[in-house]
């Protein structure tokens, strides 16, 4: 890409066609499937996807400027991780609604004002999963009602510092959210110390 061009100026792909598609497995959370695609030049290639549902994740912001993470241990990863409250999308559900699910559910707020922040896939190289951000703001305390198969610590941080000390975060959703909150118009960040 040249300095003069712009991301959305990249050559647009028509879609590879698909010669055959084979149902691998069928899980809670994710399905896999393999896929037999034709490639621009001719050749053939086999393309191993999980399909998501999508997901939220929310920037749920106090009127002290600070925002709510959880803490929670992440099997894959091995790991305890600090991440903005998120979770997917149920079946018949719109993104809006499940962010206000999941911020009472894991956080045990709710929120007056919502803002959609943006959208953007979690990794396009193997995941149908795209991500909604929501700015959540206007906030009142509400019981929490955490899933089953959820041990939550909630945290609250400074947005100033969640900013300045954003590559300490491991997580994509988080970094990605915490991207698009610092250029949203929403958030006014000459007052921040």
């Amino acid at each position: 890409m040249s300095s003069e061009q712009k991301p959305t100026d990249a050559k647009t792909q028509l879609p590879a066609p698909v010669l055959s598609s084979k149902s691998i497995y069928q899980g809670k959370v994710i399905n896999l499937r393999v896929d037999t695609i034709l490639l621009p030049a001719g050749r053939t290639t086999v393309r191993e996807v999980v399909e998501h549902s999508g997901a939220v994740v929310i920037a749920a912001l106090d009127r002290d400027d600070h925002l709510y993470f959880v803490r929670q241990y992440r099997h894959p990863v091995g790991k305890v991780l600090l991440e903005l409250p998120a979770g997917g999308l149920e079946p018949g559900e719109d993104p809006l609604s499940t962010a206000k699910r999941e911020l009472k559910e894991e956080v045990g707020l709710r929120a007056e004002r919502w803002v959609h922040l943006g959208s953007f896939y979690s990794s396009p190289g193997f995941t149908t999963e795209i991500l909604h951000a929501f700015l959540a703001q206007s906030l009142e305390s509400v019981p929490v009602n955490p899933d089953e198969d959820e041990d939550i610590d909630i945290v609250r941080y400074p947005l100033s510092e969640a900013l300045r000390s954003s590559l300490a975060f491991e997580d994509a959703k988080t970094l990605a959210t915490l991207f698009l909150l610092a250029q949203s118009p929403y958030t006014d960040l000459s007052k921040l110390k």
